[in-house]
């Protein structure tokens, strides 16, 4: 089994799945990972499925060179430029499936988990060729990619105190008093 990037904070509460050398593009499936991160896995899985279906779009948000611009992103922050990269999310949702079989196998109860770390690399690339005109050669060359997951029981919220803080009128004491470099 390879090393992961980082370990689970509790691996007990916690399962994995990671493929190397995908035969998918790096540049699709590291924006379909940034989507998916932070979803549990039940939403995860359908929200690949829209994007498959195209009634969701992918964000793009890091490479962007040359993605049109479509209405259906208005619902991201910050993105204005969306694809449908349906063989990346196969490829998630193959991983995914994985890690959810990994849960059953480990007790871990499927409704409560969440993906609390994706990762996507490079792997080398696959060289073949291409003819030109004139009896040239020109290289053409494949992204494969290595994806990680992390799936993990979500947190109880019950654990974070509420309630009134120690310093909660500090900072408007400081602005009447003139102090904080408000003047």
């Amino acid at each position: 089994m390879g090393k992961y990037s980082i370990e689970a904070a509790d691996p007990t509460k916690s399962c994995k799945a990671r493929g190397s050398n995908l035969r998918v593009h790096y540049k699709n499936t590291h924006e379909t990972a940034q989507a998916i991160k932070g979803l549990s896995l039940v939403r995860a899985k359908k929200y690949l499925q829209d994007v498959i279906d195209r009634k969701d779009a992918i964000p793009f948000r890091k490479h962007m060179g040359g993605v049109g611009r479509k209405a259906q992103v208005k619902k991201y922050a910050m993105a204005t430029q969306c694809r449908w990269p349906v063989k990346s999310c196969k490829f998630l949702m193959d991983l995914l499936t994985n890690a959810e079989s990994n849960a059953e196998i480990n007790g871990l109860e499927i409704e409560s988990l969440m993906i609390t770390h994706i990762q996507v690399n490079r792997a080398k690339k696959m060289r073949r060729r291409t003819y030109r005109a004139h009896g040239r050669i020109n290289p053409y060359m494949s992204s494969p990619c290595h994806v990680e997951m992390i799936l993990s029981i979500k947190s109880e919220k019950g654990n974070v105190k509420k309630g009134k803080s120690d310093n909660a009128g500090a900072v408007a004491r400081r602005a009447k008093q003139g102090g904080g470099g408000f003047e």
